[in-house]
């Protein structure tokens, strides 16, 4: 059993590191930055070391800053949380070698699985169904085949980053006329955001769902999967709501797909939570990423499942076999997360500023995941994300209805929220019905916009 951790985030993300580390009996060392120094999870913790400026550069992605306070508050851990360092394989390279454990998979697994090209290859190789593509990265200086590509794969395609991840470093091409420009921007939009110019080409789905698969490995030979979250409610390529289970998955193709997942784990010997996504277009999954670390909207795997994801983590970096089966996991019920913005809910301008007044929702099925309290700053220099609050009900239209009520009693006030935005959500005839692809969110803002302005 692991006796120390430092918590390398901040936000929600970090606060639920905490909970579970403390119900575990895990001491904490909270690493923050100066402008983070109120945060509610650093007050928690049983240590606290600022590690540089806001900045994220000079703190949360300061990679030695944070093994030092591991190394000085003589810890024997570190949780990467989401985003920051968690998908870095150098930093988990440089944890080990320094004689931590990280909380994740192993480096070269990260290393594998961020490389999108290398990971789409270890998915064929194990068996993942792929979006139909170039099968490596694009020629840097041979258009000719790059055309080639596309007239093989059929029009339109996307040219995506290699190092890409989180919605970044893509762009759709509708025709061949467009192909070169689009590659050329791709790759250097690529080169300044990841350092890596590799791009590849894939079919572009129309009319696809955004659905992936929870698995859980302890990189001793046990591995399983807790079902599917339908993730489609996006806008630029973000998550906005997700949900558990997916409106209109059968039972049958939810183990089909799980299975394939799991066996992947099992040749690529992952270690810890991950996270396979798919787009899900005419009852067939195409795999297009896997993510090596705790998601976000993991709290509607934990509501339907009953398991807590991140104990289960730490149980597993401390050298814990898998004690959970396959045949353990039964989805009961519904759940669905909104994720809660610190941004204007027409223009999604981030409105950073002081919470002036904070009131969290509750009754059953309601939980609240959050770091504001009434009389905190939201900081500039940080993602927009302030908490998420999930609903859970016994099917999709109670979870629903709570979810609408939930919106209505929490209170946020001092800067902007999405609030309105999910209340709109909540009440959108098509997104009650379920099924709605990755586009329908951005049409209907855009629909939304248009009327608006007609209006005016």
């Amino acid at each position: 059993m692991l006796e120390k951790v430092v918590i390398a985030n901040r936000g929600e993300i970090a606060l639920r590191i905490l909970r579970a580390c403390h119900a575990l009996g895990i001491k904490t060392v909270a690493v923050h930055s100066v402008a983070d120094r109120n945060l509610k999870h650093v007050a928690m913790s049983d240590e606290a070391i600022c590690i540089g400026p806001a900045a994220p550069r000079e703190s949360y992605l300061n990679g030695p800053a944070i093994i030092a306070a591991a190394e000085v508050t003589d810890a024997d851990a570190i949780h990467p949380g989401y985003g920051f360092l968690s998908e870095n394989a150098d930093f988990a390279e440089q944890v080990e070698q320094s004689g931590f454990v990280f909380i994740g998979p192993r480096a070269e697994t990260i290393r594998l699985m961020g490389d999108k090209v290398e990971a789409i290859r270890a998915m064929k190789a194990a068996g993942v169904p792929c979006v139909p593509g170039s099968g490596g990265p694009l020629p840097a200086d041979d258009m000719d085949t790059c055309r080639r590509f596309g007239r093989e794969i059929g029009y339109p395609v996307i040219i995506k980053a290699a190092g890409g991840g989180g919605g970044r470093g893509m762009r759709e091409v509708r025709g061949e006329a467009d192909l070169e420009a689009a590659v050329q921007m791709t790759r250097s939009e690529a080169q300044a955001a990841f350092g890596n110019p590799e791009v590849y080409m894939e079919k572009f789905l129309e009319n696809p769902r955004h659905i992936e698969i929870q698995v859980l490995a302890d990189g001793q030979g046990h591995a399983i999967h807790l079902g599917e979250r339908d993730c489609s409610m996006q806008r630029r390529h973000q998550k906005v709501v997700e949900e558990s289970p997916a409106p209109g998955l059968s039972a049958e193709q939810r183990e089909r797909i799980g299975k394939v997942c799991v066996d992947a784990c099992l040749r690529i010997g992952y270690r810890g939570a991950g996270t396979f996504e798919f787009l899900y277009q005419d009852g067939q999954f195409y795999f297009i990423e896997m993510n090596t670390r705790i998601q976000v909207e993991h709290p509607v795997t934990e509501l339907v499942t009953g398991i807590d994801l991140v104990r289960e983590q730490l149980l597993i970096a401390g050298g814990e076999p898998l004690r959970i089966r396959q045949g353990d996991i039964v989805m009961r019920g519904h759940a669905i997360e909104c994720r809660i913005n610190a941004e204007d809910p027409d223009t999604f301008m981030p409105s950073p500023g002081c919470v002036n007044a904070f009131h969290a929702p509750g009754g059953p099925g309601v939980r609240m995941e959050t770091h504001l309290y009434s009389g905190y700053r939201v900081p500039p220099n940080y993602d927009s994300m302030i908490g998420k609050l999930i609903c859970h009900g016994s099917d999709r239209d109670i979870a629903l209805e709570r979810m609408r009520v939930a919106l209505g009693e929490l209170i946020v006030e001092g800067v902007k929220t999405n609030i309105p935005l999910q209340l709109r959500i909540m009440a959108d005839a098509g997104f009650r019905k379920g099924g709605q692809n990755i586009h329908y969110l951005e049409k209907r803002l855009t629909e939304r916009k248009d009327k608006s302005i007609k209006l005016g």
